[in-house]
């Protein structure tokens, strides 16, 4: 259609077809009561001899016919959509990972391998890539109309969606959700590359994301308190990610990126059991780009692989002579 852009991702056509089944069937069904209404009220206008229609009691078929068509179509628009919905938001064990940070008027992007981009995004071609998306400043959205993917950017909060490109080249991204005076200069470009290209341009890449939050881990003291043993004041995070935390008054949490974003930022939130609340907030001392690097190497704390080569198995403990400050906490 060249009034709609083209379909340029796995999940394009499946959107496009539940769109175009709804459009159809709105205006089917607009036609077709604008045509009832049309020929009742010239069937059954008012005539000389002030003639009155027949009264037609206990119509129980066609109460069953007009209850049960209706029924069938919503359920079956209810089924299709929601299948729509899983393909979207079901993100693929294999995706790759680039972070993105909304701030009045720009898009902020950064690769695991040390990569970054102003209102530009890289990816492959063939390889789902997940993006987990947060704002600096106010609300924002992440739309790539050519892969009918959108997102909303928020606040202290992380979102997540994904998208795998089914063929090179240059698409629009813009922001979906009004954010202020210069809305609508909030655009950029997505480049879906063939993978040997996309290597290519990774080639000159500086420091990896997690070999940064490692330094990160030193600089603020980290590893003064979250040991690799149990003889830290904080609880130790190698392979914490993605497991159940047990928090002070019985409540369990899964320490998720925004968990780790919370208690670094607002440790007090959420205290695991058997640990003091003396962890300082952090708070204004890290950017949001910051944080991500270190939410980046905390996941890969405990993981064989070590991420992509730059952190240790497990988090290092700092030289005797350093006297790095308490920050132990909530993570």
């Amino acid at each position: 259609m060249p009034f709609m852009p083209e379909q340029a991702s796995t999940v394009a056509s499946h959107v496009d077809a539940l769109f175009w089944f709804l459009t159809a069937l709105s205006a089917f069904f607009s036609v077709l009561i604008a045509a009832v209404l049309l020929v009742f009220a010239v069937k059954y206008r008012r005539r000389p001899g002030h003639e009155r229609a027949e009264q037609v009691e206990g119509a129980l078929a066609l109460e069953i016919i007009w209850t049960a068509i209706p029924f069938v179509i919503a359920m079956g628009v209810f089924v299709w959509s929601a299948m729509v919905y899983v393909r979207i938001y079901r993100v693929p064990d294999n995706a790759m990972q680039v972070y993105v940070v909304g701030k009045q008027w720009m898009w902020k992007v950064q690769h695991l391998e040390g990569q970054r981009e102003i209102n530009e995004l890289h990816v492959p071609v063939g390889r789902p890539v997940k993006l987990t998306i947060t704002s600096e400043d106010v609300i924002h959205s992440f739309f790539i109309p050519a892969f009918r993917i959108k997102q909303d950017a928020i606040p202290g909060r992380y979102t997540t969606t994904w998208f795998e490109a089914t063929k090179p080249g240059t698409y629009h991204l813009f922001c979906a959700e009004y954010c202020g005076t210069q809305h609508a200069g909030m655009i950029g470009s997505v480049i879906a590359m063939e993978p040997a290209d996309y290597e290519a341009w990774l080639g000159g890449r500086k420091k990896g994301m997690v070999a940064s939050g490692e330094t990160l881990f030193q600089q603020l003291g980290c590893a003064s308190c979250h040991r690799s043993d149990t003889g830290g004041r904080g609880p130790v995070l190698a392979g914490l990610f993605g497991k159940p935390v047990k928090l002070e008054g019985g409540t369990t949490v899964v320490a998720d990126e925004s968990y780790l974003r919370e208690s670094i930022l607002n440790p007090q939130a959420k205290l695991v059991v058997g640990y003091q609340g003396i962890m300082p907030t952090f708070r204004g001392l890290v950017s949001e780009d910051q944080l991500l690097q270190l939410i980046t190497y905390i996941k890969k704390l405990g993981q064989p692989d070590g991420g992509d080569g730059a952190a240790p198995a497990e988090a290092p403990k700092p030289p005797a002579a350093e006297h790095a400050p308490a920050v132990e906490g909530s993570t």
